[in-house]
């Protein structure tokens, strides 16, 4: 286990991320972020309080759950999350948010799920960790906290404060 981003980087990259969603999106009006349950819920909690900050006023978001769009629901039993879009993204420029992007398969079933809430304009993905080599689907974020390589056997799990009672991202091989 080897600790690849502490506290503090991971503070600058979100805000840096937000940095970089608003110098995209100069308008707030024009941009809802929707964080993927679970964790991606928690990298869009962070994302909105700095966005909100920097455009002086609140932003829309929401949460997705994407269970029943999964591709692997038949070897694995999961519990479905909350699903909260209060909002219509007919049209609009949606920022989906993710910890990592690995195969891309979260980020096809988010897809799916967010059309059934409309059809946005555009969707933009953001991510605190891309893991490049490691995709089976052509998905690339557009904002994105860190690039790193990793081989199958690695796993990169992200500890939030709020669930795990730290900041940081560990790259665990497989036996540890």
């Amino acid at each position: 286990m080897k600790t690849i981003i502490n506290e503090r980087q991971l503070q600058l990259m979100v805000k840096r991320m937000a940095h970089q969603i608003v110098e995209n999106n100069p308008f707030v009006q024009d941009i809802q972020v929707i964080g993927i349950q679970p964790r991606g819920v928690l990298l869009s909690n962070r994302l909105v309080r700095e966005l909100e900050l920097l455009y002086g006023t609140p932003v829309m978001h929401g949460q997705i759950d994407i269970t029943f769009y999964r591709d692997d629901i038949r070897r694995e039993i999961k519990l479905p999350n909350e699903t909260h879009i209060s909002f219509s993204v007919e049209n609009k420029r949606v920022l989906l948010v993710d910890d990592v992007l690995y195969t891309g398969r979260t980020l096809r079933s988010a897809l799916d799920a967010l059309i059934d809430f409309g059809r946005p304009a555009k969707v933009e993905l953001c991510v605190l960790i891309d893991r490049q080599f490691n995709r089976e689907i052509p998905i690339q974020p557009d904002f994105t906290g860190k690039t790193i390589d990793t081989i199958f056997s690695q796993d990169v799990k992200v500890h939030w404060e709020e669930t795990d009672g730290r900041d940081e991202v560990i790259l665990m091989d497989e036996k540890s």
